[in-house]
């Protein structure tokens, strides 16, 4: 591979840096994919066994794209890579390591809702959902439990914070939680939050055990390290034990789910958790023009607290950024539509045109409307496969022939 003819100068030193800390500053749309897929063939034709790379991803699917873009520029050798989810490659490990440390091997994995079911459980079996004042639902407890999890923030704070209305059950909720781990603990089963927090544990109270889990690869990459959280830290510092071969990419201005546990600590932090890192910074833009680059650079360079970069691009044309205000819902889908019907008339395919939302369930009123004036259009997104009722209901018969110790799923079949 020619990484200097192929890659630009920064994406370049990231790709090639040799041994030791990195931070890849990658502001949007800058490459960073590319860089992060250069730097495991670069690792591979430095000799580095493809087994000995570990790829976290922020979804499998990235992982699956990347490996397969490495594979393009390598060959088959990089198949040997090891990529995806923290909580994938948790659960992998976890199965391998976890019957040394006490875990059974044939645990169950609970997903958000089974989880949230079985806390439930735990509020009824406690006599919790007959109190006279609201006690919080199943839903609520989850959510707090599972922040509490991965961010290390006490659960009192998080009430404060986040349900002030609830402080005074704040012991409750403790018995909730235990109550909760218990019936997890006697039944074999494990939520998404135990994945980490196992990971976590094996690596800081095992240290033969750490040892060799560590020593399992000698270089790991972190992609979207400004959406990583507490518990994941602390995974990745067990994991460097043994090396400091750490690249982790990311962009502090792209910092957005502190809602879901994130941190962006662990991104502004790095420097001087892993000392002597190195910092590059990806700041050639090939998505965008530059009135657009323009808009953003001028609200980013307002964060009081940031790495600094300044994104351009060599496309040329295009109009500045709109900011249109609304009086409610119906005067924003009127002007949406009207624009889409103006650009259409200038020329504009439809299939050239796409209207964002922050989630599936508001384009309800946009899709009466387009309907309405006889506008063709797909909907992309909506409720994920596996978290259908009805797929869910089959899993569950198919997780008690698997497991009959596993509560939750015969909670659902009982309900049907």
């Amino acid at each position: 591979v020619d990484f200097a003819a192929e890659l630009n100068e920064a994406q370049f030193r990231a790709a090639t840096h040799p041994d030791g800390p990195l931070l890849i500053v990658a502001g949007a749309g800058t490459g960073k994919t590319r860089t992060l897929v250069y730097r495991v063939a670069h690792l591979i034709e430095r000799g580095v066994p493809a087994s000995r790379i570990l790829l976290l991803t922020f979804t499998r699917r990235s992982a699956q794209e990347m490996l397969a873009r490495a594979e393009r520029l390598v060959g088959q050798t990089s198949r040997g890579v090891h990529g995806g989810t923290f909580h994938g490659t948790a659960h992998r490990l976890l199965r391998r390591f976890g019957p040394e440390a006490g875990l059974p091997g044939d645990f169950t994995i609970l997903d958000q809702s089974d989880a949230e079911d079985l806390m439930g459980l735990s509020r009824s079996a406690l006599g919790l959902a007959d109190k006279t004042k609201r006690f919080p639902k199943k839903e609520t407890l989850h959510h707090v439990y599972s922040r509490h999890v991965n961010t290390d923030i006490p659960v009192g704070a998080i009430l404060r914070e986040e349900y002030p209305r609830f402080i005074e059950f704040d012991d409750d909720f403790t018995r909730v939680f235990a109550d909760y781990t218990q019936r997890k603990q006697a039944r074999d089963l494990l939520d998404y939050d135990d994945l980490l927090l196992y990971w976590a544990l094996l690596l800081e109270s095992a240290p033969a055990l750490a040892d060799r889990i560590a020593a399992l690869y000698d270089h790991i990459l972190v992609d979207e390290f400004q959406d990583t959280n507490v518990l994941q830290s602390r995974i990745l510092r067990g994991m460097c034990r043994v090396h400091r071969n750490l690249t982790v990419v990311g962009d502090d201005a792209q910092s957005i789910y502190a809602f879901r546990g994130a941190t962006i600590r662990n991104i502004l932090d790095f420097p001087r958790d892993y000392p002597g890192a190195q910092v590059v910074t990806l700041e050639q833009n090939y998505r965008s023009t530059q009135p657009i680059l323009d808009a953003t650079n001028l609200l980013i360079s307002r964060a009081e607290e940031r790495y600094s970069k300044e994104l351009y691009s060599r496309r040329v044309g295009g109009e500045k950024p709109w900011l249109v205000t609304a009086q409610d819902e119906q005067q924003q889908t009127r002007f949406v539509v009207d624009r889409i019907l103006e650009l259409h008339e200038e020329g504009v395919p439809l299939r050239e045109m796409a209207v964002l939302f922050r989630a599936g369930y508001m384009s309800a009123d946009l899709e009466i409307e387009l309907t309405a004036r006889n506008i063709p259009f797909d909907k992309w997104g909506g409720l994920k496969f596996l978290e259908a009722a009805h797929v869910k209901d089959v899993l569950a018969f198919l997780r008690v022939l698997e497991n009959p110790r596993d509560e939750v799923s015969w909670y659902r079949l009982l309900l049907l």
